[in-house]
């Protein structure tokens, strides 16, 4: 399939890779993510017969890379988890690092009870949290409506494949504000953590194309993360669960803030799978 595709698309694909190798590679990319299947999958069928709707879908993806845009959103998905979520320019394309969150949330959590994930962009954790998790309910909340437009979409599709177990519900609202008055199991969120000073540091490919809104946040990176921590203890129920993914250079700090607040106990820096301090969990008093 991939040796069928390659002369529709190298030609775009050329124009945002280096040498043919990393053309090769490009494409492969290309036409894996379109048919929601690993890199090798596409070596393995390279003689296969493309059809004409993904050799069109393939070429207009490797125009998109040309002019520099991210793979998930050239090809409209990423994968999160077992999950295949549409993506695009209104949403932070899902990491690798925030399924680790995932985890420590399905590990902590007893059955039951409403998660909420806050910021939830293209709804990865929240749908992801509805599929794996055995939570009565999960709501997502986003300040975004735009991004919440794609949250929904993806939350339908999914549950016309009847791959979610739990109810979703999105909300739209700065932060936690759209679930006060919600007795929550869990509250979970990746938040803008990045610096507007910061910006720079980052790839060209997400200083250029991801959202900003979901990037970046005041008081050197803080200001999001410390809101959430501040107002996530009125929603906990007891023993409840915080989890939070931080920005590695501010893990420490973060710790220290939600230590200090004395409606939290058993807060602790985790580590990612790269040994880098990424996240942060805490339970919810049962005092204060």
């Amino acid at each position: 399939m991939l040796r069928a595709a390659a002369p529709r698309i190298t030609d775009a694909a050329a124009d945002a890779a280096a040498d043919a190798a990393e053309v090769r590679r490009e494409a492969a990319d290309i036409v894996t993510a379109l048919v929601d299947r690993p890199r090798h999958w596409a070596s393995v069928h390279r003689d296969a017969i493309a059809p004409d709707e993904l050799l069109r879908a393939a070429t207009v993806a490797a125009e998109r890379r040309a002019a520099g845009m991210p793979l998930a959103y050239a090809v409209g998905q990423a994968a999160f988890r077992h999950l295949t979520l549409r993506v695009d320019e209104r949403v932070l394309i899902p990491r690798p690092e925030t399924e680790g969150l995932v985890d420590l949330v399905l590990e902590r959590v007893a059955p039951g009870g409403i998660a909420v994930d806050v910021g939830t962009g293209s709804g990865a954790i929240a749908l992801a949290l509805a599929s794996e998790g055995r939570f009565e309910r999960v709501i997502g909340t986003d300040v975004s409506v735009d991004a919440l437009a794609v949250a929904r979409d993806n939350g339908r599709r999914l549950a016309d494949a009847g791959v979610l177990t739990a109810a979703v519900e999105w909300r739209s609202g700065a932060l936690l504000a759209p679930v006060r008055g919600v007795r929550a199991r869990a509250v979970v969120s990746n938040p803008p953590y990045i610096a507007p000073a910061e910006a720079d540091e980052l790839p060209a490919d997400v200083r250029g194309w991801e959202p900003p809104i979901a990037l970046f946040s005041g008081a050197g990176g803080l200001a999001a993360t410390a809101a959430i921590v501040g107002s996530a203890a009125d929603v906990l129920e007891r023993g409840g669960l915080l989890a939070l993914e931080v920005d590695a250079r501010r893990a420490s700090t973060v710790g220290e803030l939600v230590s200090a607040d004395r409606r939290y106990v058993e807060v602790a820096v985790r580590l990612d799978l790269a040994g880098r301090e990424r996240y942060i969990t805490a339970r919810r008093a049962s005092g204060g």
